[in-house]
């Protein structure tokens, strides 16, 4: 260890970011955005083929189908 670390306080060091509070009020409509874009993002890549399907065809399917495989949903 060297003399110069000894040195050094073990307390948090200010940068002089002053941290300011989240209102929930404020978050939570983009929270529930961002949540409903997922679960759709979700259903594309996870449910979109066979009985589930909203769309005819599979363009969707070849479309997300890489991602499928990543995720980890079996499609073949």
């Amino acid at each position: 260890m060297n003399a110069s670390n000894a040195a050094l306080p073990s307390a948090q060091v200010s940068l002089g970011i002053a941290s300011v509070p989240l209102p929930v009020r404020e978050v939570l409509p983009w929270a529930v955005f961002i949540g409903l874009i997922l679960l759709i993002a979700i259903y594309f890549v996870g449910a979109e083929q066979g009985a589930t399907s909203i769309f005819s065809g599979m363009y969707i399917h070849e479309f997300v189908h890489d991602g499928r495989h990543l995720l980890g949903f079996p499609c073949h």
